[in-house]
């Protein structure tokens, strides 16, 4: 089974890997039962669904009418006003069939402008608050991508407790120097805050080309190579107290969940470098070329 740690201070311990629900999105129910099933078997007790993930919710519902102890449950809204992210959050409760969220994150809160209306009067931050005072959620977190992502989420704990929060991280883009400092800055904050740090895109191997012929399940591709992809986790769960949040990509998701039961001991920097030139790997974001999806 995968190793469970707590989630920052909520008192919840999580799986080291939180299944990204959006892998659910465009599938058939039947579908969404199997990978869930297979959840189940690895002991993944920490979903991360958002409401722009198509039917992630719809077809995460039938699970939580029976299962709904078994599992942290997470979802984000990209409104920033208050009205748009408390009509946002009251629909997500009503498709996914509960009467309470684990966790209501912002999303993607990463733009200058968009940061000072969510978290100003009026914003979705008052909304998030006032719902998580009334019971509909329990805790509040930021997510976002990008290079300036983990500075942005240094300045939102500086106006609230978040209780979690979530970025990119892996080999690549641990290799910029302006983006590893931004990084390991915000996770020194957090774990003396004890504020839960997932991490996203742990087996991104590049953006696609026009040249590409392969099947897209993701807006990047994927590694596919099983000792690369073993490493690439690795990188993540061989530091502790982070989270990896897996990939939209359903295909890929029974390899993470089998890596992350192993040892997870940190890989050699020589292979991480292998993997990058044999794979043709390259940050999905880089500062000042391409920080957005």
């Amino acid at each position: 089974m995968i190793e469970r740690i707590p989630f920052g201070r909520t008192g919840h311990m999580s799986s080291r890997v939180i299944f990204g629900a959006a892998a659910l999105g465009g599938m058939r129910q039947e579908r969404a039962d199997q990978i869930l099933e297979l959840l189940l078997q690895h002991g993944i007790n920490h979903i991360d669904t958002a409401a722009s993930y198509g039917d992630s919710e719809l077809r995460l519902a039938p699970w939580l009418a029976t299962r709904r102890s078994d599992f942290f449950v997470a979802s984000k809204t990209g409104e920033r006003a208050a009205s748009g992210a408390r009509a946002q959050l009251e629909q997500t409760l009503e498709r996914l069939g509960i009467d309470q969220l684990d966790l209501i994150q912002m999303h993607n809160l990463v733009d200058e402008q968009e940061w000072r209306t969510a978290m100003s009067a009026g914003g979705a931050l008052e909304a998030l608050a006032a719902a998580r005072d009334e019971g509909l959620v329990r805790f509040i977190g930021v997510t976002g991508h990008g290079t300036q992502v983990a500075a942005m989420h240094q300045r939102s704990l500086n106006e609230f407790e978040f209780d979690s929060v979530l970025c990119p991280y892996n080999f690549t883009m641990m290799q910029q120097p302006e983006y590893a400092r931004d990084f390991n800055a915000l996770v020194r904050r957090c774990e003396e805050r004890e504020v839960a740090v997932q991490t996203i895109k742990s087996v991104a191997r590049r953006r696609w080309s026009d040249d590409d012929s392969d099947k897209r399940f993701s807006w990047y591709m994927p590694i596919t190579d099983a000792g690369a992809l073993e490493r690439a986790v690795a990188f993540v769960l061989s530091r502790p107290g982070l989270f990896l949040n897996s990939t939209s990509d359903a295909t890929v998701l029974p390899r993470i969940l089998e890596a992350a039961q192993g040892t997870n001991a940190a890989p050699a920097e020589a292979s991480l470098l292998a993997d990058v030139a044999d794979l043709g790997m390259q940050p999905l974001f880089v500062r000042g070329v391409s920080d957005t999806i």
